[in-house]
């Protein structure tokens, strides 16, 4: 029987030409529909079409071709080195954060762990300077006081860092090379921009967990960077009971049915290699009544077999209604010990209006979240 046709992408007629020569270089098939005969450089909605065989290949080759995303110049570079980035607040979410971080450098054999750390100036400029002289006196307070705040930021990342330390010669955390970065100002944003720079091949980042009403500043600034970021990022929860990996038993990965599913799970399979004892749950994150669940989850489960044998799979429809209460009800039942899901860069509109899947199961879990922008 001949080997199905899949739609690897859909683009402009121009862009797909320039795949579909590219993936033939590569030894890869390639059909392109939809065009119009008539006027073929116009069309839109070209489908590019390979073997089902044919994709894991082809999603690796798309990934190394930056010029398929029309806002290339916003993605953040590849990374040559596997660097870890963990921002922290010196809080003990942010502790179970960097230990879990540690640990999975040293599994990865990761070169680098960056600590970042953002503080900000609690300097109130004056309503009414109209006096020059209160403006000079005004602006040298503004300095001292940036000067102590960055001051007593260097002095506990300092003490974070002697802790990293004895823990690492005590055998408590493995030993592996680390560095720090103190940046001013709003942290959502430096860690966004000094991700771009540092290119990271993970984020690792800490919150309180749910039911936590406390005001912290990395747990509510990591919702915002889920949305933000171009970067592979785990938010560990502080009640989280292991800080190792590799103690995990079982995974959960979120599936929406469509091809940005199976490029998320090539990334995480790249990013999870040294977890392959891990069982990997598939589940379902529309719970609508929908007979097709079933179906669609049962052949994403026989496509990632085949293309992985090395990993081991199962998957679980959610219960109907409420999607959060139907997650909660499948990783108590299943014991799950991590979520991935992917997740995509939204306008400013809705991301306020129409949190994404990934923020509002971060805000509403105790347990470890993998989120992957695609």
């Amino acid at each position: 029987m001949e080997e199905p046709l899949v739609t690897l992408a859909i683009h402009t007629f121009e862009k797909a030409q320039i795949l579909k020569t590219i993936l033939e270089s590569e030894g890869i098939e390639v059909c392109i529909h939809n065009v119009n005969q008539i006027q073929p450089v116009i069309s839109a909605g070209v489908r590019v079409r390979i073997r089902e065989s044919d994709l894991p290949h082809a999603l690796r080759i798309m990934e190394d071709a930056k010029w398929l995303n029309d806002s290339a110049e916003n993605k953040f570079p590849e990374s040559a080195a596997k660097q870890i980035l963990i921002p922290v607040d010196f809080s003990d979410y942010s502790v179970k954060a960097c230990e879990t971080g540690i640990h999975y450098a040293h599994q990865t054999g990761a070169e680098e762990v960056m600590f970042l750390h953002v503080y900000f100036d609690t300097y109130i400029p004056p309503s009414f300077p109209f006096v020059s002289e209160i403006l000079i006196d005004r602006e040298k307070e503004k300095n001292s006081s940036l000067h102590s705040a960055h001051l007593q930021a260097m002095e506990q990342m300092e003490k974070w860092c002697a802790s990293i330390e004895r823990k690492m010669t005590s055998g408590e955390l493995p030993r592996v090379k680390y560095d720090y970065t103190l940046l001013e100002g709003l942290p959502e944003e430096e860690i966004r921009l000094y991700a771009r720079e540092y290119a990271p091949s993970l984020i690792v980042m800490g919150t309180r967990g749910s039911k936590q009403k406390d005001l912290d500043i990395i747990g509510s600034v990591t919702g915002e960077i889920i949305e933000l970021t171009d970067i592979p990022l785990l938010t560990v929860p502080m009640h989280v009971p292991f800080n190792n990996l590799h103690d995990m038993k079982q995974l959960a990965f979120a599936l929406s049915f469509n091809q940005r599913d199976l490029i998320a799970f090539d990334k995480f399979a790249s990013l999870f290699k040294a977890y392959a004892h891990v069982k990997i749950q598939l589940f379902n994150i529309s719970t609508s009544k929908n007979e097709w669940n079933e179906i669609r989850l049962g052949g994403f489960h026989a496509y990632l077999k085949k293309h992985y044998p090395d990993l081991t799979f199962d998957y679980t429809v959610l219960d109907d209604g409420d999607l959060l209460e139907a997650l909660e009800r499948f990783v108590e039942k299943k014991q799950i010990d991590m979520i991935a899901c992917s997740t995509y860069r939204r306008s400013m509109i809705m991301r306020i209006f129409y949190p994404s899947i990934a923020r509002r199961m971060l805000f509403h879990s105790n347990t470890p979240l993998l989120v992957i922008p695609i």
